[in-house]
């Protein structure tokens, strides 16, 4: 028998029955659901230290689970010395049991760890039913070692659902456990 992540199990059996009652579908494939998640750096310290975007990409590919790719400048911007071409980023999109055991992981272990943590405000939806929050500290995740860390990174995470509705794409979340502000 193969491994199902335990927030892909609760999904088909506890969250879809759930949200189909909570907003009246008349079918189980019109209730949201999470397609990607997307996690992002922007790493201005690149134009100048080349090493910088190594170590991201080391410690982004632990925390996804899924090797990272280094974005590149789309054109030249003379006053922060970058050319078009250089890399001053890294992205990672994560679909399938990847996603679960990274939402699985935020959610119960990395968020809490956060310093003074009371839960992340809920304004980050965009108006089409995706979520955006930052991290400021990508050491909260277990994975990283903090005496091998070079430089703490804050990072972008994105949820990207099927749902045209903030509304609904928040009661998602809330039915995984996610932690928004009261």
């Amino acid at each position: 028998m193969s491994y199902i992540p335990r927030l892909k199990k609760q999904y088909k059996e506890e969250i879809v029955p759930a949200l189909k009652k909570q907003f009246a579908f008349k079918s189980e494939m019109r209730v949201p659901k999470l397609e990607k998640i997307i996690i992002s750096q922007g790493i201005g310290e690149a134009v100048a230290d080349k090493k910088v975007i190594d170590y991201a990409i080391e410690d982004v590919a632990l925390i996804a689970g899924q090797k990272p790719v280094a974005t590149l400048s789309k054109k030249d911007v003379s006053n922060f010395k970058l050319r078009k071409g250089m890399p001053i980023g890294t992205k990672v999109t994560l679909r399938g049991d990847n996603m679960y055991e990274f939402l699985d992981r935020l959610i119960s272990v990395a968020l809490p760890r956060t310093r003074d943590f009371r839960g992340v405000p809920a304004k980050g939806f965009d108006g089409r039913g995706n979520f955006n929050m930052g991290i400021k500290e990508h050491i909260i995740f277990p994975e990283i070692d903090i005496d091998k860390v070079n430089k703490i990174l804050g990072m972008d995470v994105t949820f990207v659902t099927t749902t045209e509705s903030d509304e609904e794409a928040k009661a998602l979340l809330d039915s995984f456990g996610f932690p928004f502000t009261k």
